[in-house]
């Protein structure tokens, strides 16, 4: 069952955290999420998903930014959610899916317990402009059966954009870190 908009007000501070929270993003039975300001992309010709791959940060203008398609990039919500005895999941907005935007490419469905900002698996099938801060999902509640064993793996309490770590799952340390490309640096000392 899927809780409805009245619903997930009246859980709010209870069962449900979004933060900040605004009455406005209150849809019949979701509420919408933002975009940061934000993006990562990845820097490797070939990713290994037995090891961290490098990735580049890239910021939003307030005159926005263009995605290219075959590209994936990892955004993240404005919005800190927390989520207790339900389970949470994330869809795309279906004015921006009309454009051909895709806001997660497999992962809508969050696990009970959750806490943290959402990273999106953003991309899209033609050249297209986004922007910081726009209405760009919309998060839903289903009840669940049964007993429940809360989320508490390595994406939890995310406070930034997360990149892949599957390599923890294959055996790899965690001590690990994913690699944020030094891309400024790089073209000084190729410059130089």
């Amino acid at each position: 069952m899927i809780l409805s908009g009245e619903e997930i007000r009246s859980r709010i501070g209870k069962q449900i955290v979004i933060e900040p929270f605004d009455d406005d993003k209150l849809n019949p039975n979701s509420c919408n999420l933002s975009l940061h300001d934000e993006l990562l992309v990845y820097e490797e010709v070939v990713l290994d998903i037995r090891q961290p791959n490098r990735y580049r940060r890239l910021e939003i203008p307030t005159d926005g930014f263009v995605l290219q398609p075959g590209c994936l990039y990892l955004g993240r919500t404005c919005e800190w959610t927390e989520t207790r005895g339900l389970v949470p999941m994330i869809e795309g907005r279906s004015s921006l899916g009309r454009l051909g935007l895709f806001v997660h490419v497999t992962t809508g469905f969050g696990d009970a317990g959750f806490c943290g900002y959402w990273t999106l698996e953003i991309y899209t099938v033609q050249p297209i402009r986004i922007y910081p801060g726009i209405d760009i999902c919309q998060i839903m509640y289903h009840e669940i059966c049964g007993d429940v064993e809360e989320y508490c793996s390595k994406y939890q309490n995310s406070r930034d954009i997360q990149p892949s770590m599957m390599y923890r799952e294959l055996g790899g340390s965690e001590s690990d870190q994913q690699l944020e490309l030094d891309f400024e640096s790089l073209v000084r000392e190729a410059i130089s």
